[in-house]
């Protein structure tokens, strides 16, 4: 191997540790220096640490531990340089107690080989991490965008397309939501018991779209991001241990899994996109399956069959991973449990969702008439596109799918798939000028 690629190779585990364990050395160092900005600053210098000594030393056996302990150290360098300034007292108070108790500690919790076996107190600290963010003295809005921010690294560019608000409101409102943890001394720590029902919801909440950010990206050309979505399931399984009773995090664990199961399937060699209808089934994993059938019959159990939104979407993800074929597919049911879920929890996504079903069970001229009704987006565009297509209005869906690519990122995941149906429309509808019966081409069920 080259000099060049080695160094390359080094730089890439670099990148590699702090993308997969960032989050959690984060938490770790919050937890220990409590406060946000102090820690996301330390991680950083170390990072840039590891930068220049890692393509010389090579990589440690355990980067993770190396990175924690040159954070910490990190963190009382910047404490430091703020106690130098004149009336920094109690940064100099913060250096003692992080020295004594935290540092000194980690240090001799090192092995002799300079591993460090975090793996229980990083779970501890990301789980205090997330119900920190959650706190109910944060409004709803703030607590996504903290969460959001710290646990999913999103940029506050990324949160506002997300919270749909401007960059620098967003800016604002993490700088708040810092501010105001530090000043009330919020801790980060598991609430005790009478605390929970408050921040359960909120916390499942961050946990569901920490996978939906991994399975289906907003931006980027993967399909999906696997280190991701294993970090929101090993967080769905963490807080089903916590709370095994109850019935939500039970919900949440199994709808990752009913969904985690297709993945195998989800793209094809080439790394395009494979809708559902047209997944090899063999591939799909079958003991996620059974375990995520299992837990939401047990989320049920619990909640006396009074359905929340989690146990909704398990339920219709179930319904699809039951059947051995696309064909086989209840359809009617799947509706019937969207409108439950609408009824439970509105949103666009399943309004478009509740759309492609009703398509499915042949009342395509209804579902054109409710997207009537829904707020215009790129899978708007690209959903509309496909069912004026089964009408055999193909010069139509040409233009829904131009649409759909005009209003994508340019590195949207399924944005060659549609380009593809986009051609292969267009194509139908030189072969076909005049309106005319055809063969039925269900590709608008996603996955």
């Amino acid at each position: 191997m080259s000099q060049r690629a080695n160094l390359n190779e080094r730089y890439g585990a670099v990148a590699d540790t702090i993308r997969i364990e960032g989050t959690r050395i984060l938490a770790t160092l919050i937890r220990t220096v409590g406060d946000v900005q102090l820690a996301e600053d330390a991680v950083q210098e170390a990072a840039l640490a590891a930068l220049g000594a890692w393509p010389v030393t090579g990589v440690p056996p355990e980067p993770r531990a190396w990175l924690t302990v040159t954070a910490r150290r990190k963190a009382i360098d910047i404490i430091r340089r703020e106690r130098a300034r004149a009336g920094k007292e109690r940064a100099g108070a913060e250096l003692q107690d992080l020295t004594r108790r935290d540092l000194d500690g980690s240090l001799e919790a090192l092995a002799p080989d300079g591993a460090l076996d975090p793996d229980d107190v990083v779970q501890d600290d990301l789980l205090r991490l997330i119900f920190t963010c959650c706190h109910p003295s944060l409004s709803p809005p703030t607590r996504v965008a903290l969460a959001l921010r710290t646990l999913c690294g999103l940029s506050p560019a990324q949160i506002a397309d997300v919270l749909l608000t401007t960059e620098v409101a967003t800016t604002k409102r993490l700088v708040r939501a810092r501010q105001k943890i530090a000043a009330a001394r919020i801790p980060y720590r598991v609430p005790p018991e009478h605390e929970l029902p408050e921040r359960l919801p909120a916390v499942c909440a961050v946990i569901h779209s920490l996978y939906t950010a991994g399975h289906a990206p907003s931006e980027g050309e993967a399909a999906y991001d696997v280190d991701v979505c294993a970090e929101a399931i090993r967080l769905a399984e963490l807080l089903h241990t916590l709370l095994p009773d109850q019935p939500t995090p039970t919900a949440v664990l199994s709808l990752l899994l009913l969904t985690e199961a297709r993945r195998p399937a989800r793209v094809d060699d080439a790394g395009d996109v494979v809708t559902l209808d047209l997944q090899d089934r063999s591939r799909w994993d079958q003991s996620l399956i059974t375990r995520g059938v299992a837990l939401l019959n047990e989320s049920l159990e619990r909640s006396d069959r009074q359905a929340d939104a989690y146990q909704l979407q398990a339920a219709i993800a179930a319904e699809h991973d039951r059947v051995p074929s696309y064909t086989a597919t209840d359809w009617r049911e799947i509706v019937r449990l969207y409108d439950l879920l609408l009824e439970v929890s509105p949103s666009p996504a399943a309004e478009l969702a509740r759309v492609v079903a009703i398509a499915e069970t042949g009342e395509v001229d209804a579902a054109l008439k409710l997207l009537d009704g829904i707020s215009q987006g790129s899978r708007w565009h690209a959903i509309r596109g496909e069912l004026l297509a089964r009408q055999s209005r193909y010069g139509e869906a040409v233009k829904e799918l131009d649409e759909a690519l005009a209003t994508a990122p340019a590195t949207h995941p399924e944005r060659a798939h549609r380009a593809r149906r986009r051609d292969r429309f267009q194509q139908l509808a030189a072969e076909h000028p005049a309106p005319a019966q055809s063969a039925r081409e269900p590709h608008a069920a996603g996955d």
